[in-house]
């Protein structure tokens, strides 16, 4: 098969499959199996594959057609203009969070930062390449995902402390800035996911148990030890969350509780002191 037909090849298989975007998926995998552009692909198009690549490929296709993500087949991603190691230990980020990174930015200057819940690392790390933070702590209950965390820290050559921890139980000191994306997806929902998401992605990450709420409850009870000063707390929710969340806040006393949207206009950040 020549390049141009056997990317038919492959959408053509993921359609057959109903993944979504095959055409799109099909070419991401195919420019990582042969190592190509756009632009090199339409001047070799025409080009007999190698088998070993072909091969490969193929290979991918048919994992992807079992709804394996993309990200964890290609083993990374991008957030904040920044490459990320992914895998199945850890949440693939979303352009969702990108918006949470943008809000603590504007209050990290010179901040200690605990990013808890912290998976991939996507969030503190940003936060550490992008601002001008004084420290950054990586915190998961996860040994996996922390090893990929701080996989990406060095990665993105960015100094952090990483504390396996369940929640603030193994935390010590003070912080400007906790930052968390919790489980917060119900029980009960998750059987309604992607098959992605369902079936791959750690439920670890997801299950934010009968409401959804039960992280939200623990960190938000306990930060306020942890937290310096007119200290900040931000978390990415829901976007059905935001009632509960900010209403959970200010009964145990932060102030100036705010509530963002996402590029979609759905309530994703709440945050306050």
């Amino acid at each position: 098969m020549t390049w141009q037909e056997l990317l038919n090849e492959g959408e053509k298989r993921l359609s057959k499959k109903g993944v979504p975007e095959a055409k799109l998926n099909a070419w991401y995998l195919f420019s990582d199996c042969f190592e190509t552009s756009k632009s090199d692909f339409f001047l070799n198009q025409e080009l007999e594959t190698e088998s070993e690549k072909t091969e490969r490929f193929l290979a991918l296709i048919a994992k992807r057609c079992e709804r394996i993500p993309l990200e964890y087949l290609l083993g990374e991603t991008e957030f904040m203009g920044l490459p990320f190691l992914v895998n199945e230990n850890v949440l693939i980020p979303r352009q969702d969070t990108e918006c949470l990174v943008e809000e603590v930015l504007k209050k990290c200057e010179e901040a200690d930062v605990l990013d808890l819940c912290t998976g991939s690392g996507c969030i503190g790390i940003s936060l550490g390449k992008l601002g001008n933070c004084k420290s950054v702590t990586l915190s998961d209950i996860s040994e996996g995902a922390l090893f990929t965390a701080k996989e990406n820290a060095g990665r993105n050559q960015v100094d952090v402390t990483c504390i396996q921890s369940d929640l603030f139980a193994d935390i010590e000191g003070t912080f400007d800035v906790i930052v968390s994306n919790p489980p917060y997806i119900e029980s009960d929902e998750i059987l309604t996911l992607m098959p992605e998401v369902r079936d791959y992605e750690p439920r670890l990450a997801l299950d934010g148990s009968v409401d959804g709420l039960f992280f939200y409850r623990r960190i938000i009870k306990e930060a306020p030890k942890y937290l310096k000063k007119d200290g900040y707390l931000f978390f990415e929710i829901g976007c059905e969350q935001a009632d509960a969340v900010s209403g959970l806040m200010e009964v145990a006393g932060f102030k100036e509780i705010t509530i963002k949207k996402d590029y979609c206009g759905r309530n994703r950040i709440v945050f306050g002191l």
